[in-house]
């Protein structure tokens, strides 16, 4: 920890790059290793941005909105035209919107975590971790855990293939999965060679997005959480040396810049992954 002054800066970052999980990982893959920390950080923040996309609905009026549901029937109208950009299915944006918006609003609070200062919530921790019987890891950001934004993903590939399923049912699917994208041919031997080759292109193309959407946002997100633990070491420098002076200014100024620039970029990777989520089930819809 920060407080710790034996830890080198190595340290100082292993320490807070180690999540708080169930136990010890024994392999590359291993799906028995729960990360707690991210569980109980995106459950919670999912409660809580229910709960108030909840109460701006329970409380709308047809008068002049207050500054509350404002925000809210701008964030509402702003998803709608996105979903009716490219889904062009009235049902089935029933569904898809208001789930587009829960998603865009769930991880922009996840991002939101990496705001707080590096050290607030892993220090209260130090204390009362091991006090309950729990190690002393803590990491607050769901977001910078590839198993949370690779468990998103993989949601959003389910909900493709139940709406691929749904809307060109399982027969227009399977044939669609065999013809496309290059088609099929009347020569038996060709259109069972194609029909391979098909079948591959289609699933390395699901499996391909399904990666990249999670990979997306997980490679942003843990590329700033080091930055912000780069920076809050400008500040123990600066508290350990005699002629730290600068070292804090450097702090105060890198922390003050990278601090606007992020809020930036964790709403455009809220705003990125909620419009991937969008067009992908929007190609769910659409015949090759």
């Amino acid at each position: 920890m920060a407080a710790e002054g034996t830890l080198t800066a190595g340290d100082y970052i292993r320490h807070h790059l180690v999540h708080l999980t169930n136990k010890k990982q024994e392999s590359i893959v291993d799906f028995s290793v729960i990360n707690i920390d991210s569980v109980v950080v995106s459950l919670t923040l999912g409660i809580l941005v229910c709960f108030f996309l909840w109460r701006a609905a329970r409380q709308a009026t047809a008068g002049v909105p207050g500054r509350f549901q404002a925000a809210v029937e701008i964030l509402v109208e702003m998803v709608e035209n996105q979903a009716k950009a490219v889904i062009h299915n009235a049902q089935s944006r029933k569904l898809i919107a208001p789930m587009a918006l829960t998603v865009f609003c769930w991880i922009f609070m996840m991002n939101f975590m990496d705001m707080l200062p590096v050290d607030l919530l892993p220090q209260i921790w130090h204390s009362a971790g091991p006090a309950m019987g729990f190690k002393d890891y803590l990491r607050v950001v769901p977001t910078a855990d590839l198993s949370t934004t690779l468990g998103l993903s993989v949601s959003v590939l389910l909900m493709c293939v139940f709406y691929n399923i749904k809307i060109k049912g399982l027969g227009g699917w399977t044939h669609e999965l065999v013809t496309a994208p290059f088609g099929t041919s009347k020569n038996p031997v060709w259109a069972l060679l194609l029909g391979v080759v098909n079948f591959l292109m289609q699933m390395i193309e699901f499996v391909a997005k399904t990666v990249s959407h999670g990979m997306r946002l997980f490679g942003n997100m843990f590329a700033g959480e080091l930055v912000f633990m780069l920076i809050a070491l400008l500040g123990g420098y600066a508290a350990l040396s005699l002629g730290g002076g600068l070292f804090f200014v450097g702090h105060l100024i890198a922390g003050t810049v990278w601090t606007l620039f992020h809020i930036l970029v964790i709403t455009l990777q809220a705003f990125i992954f909620m419009m991937l989520a969008l067009i992908y089930l929007g190609q769910a819809h659409d015949a090759h």
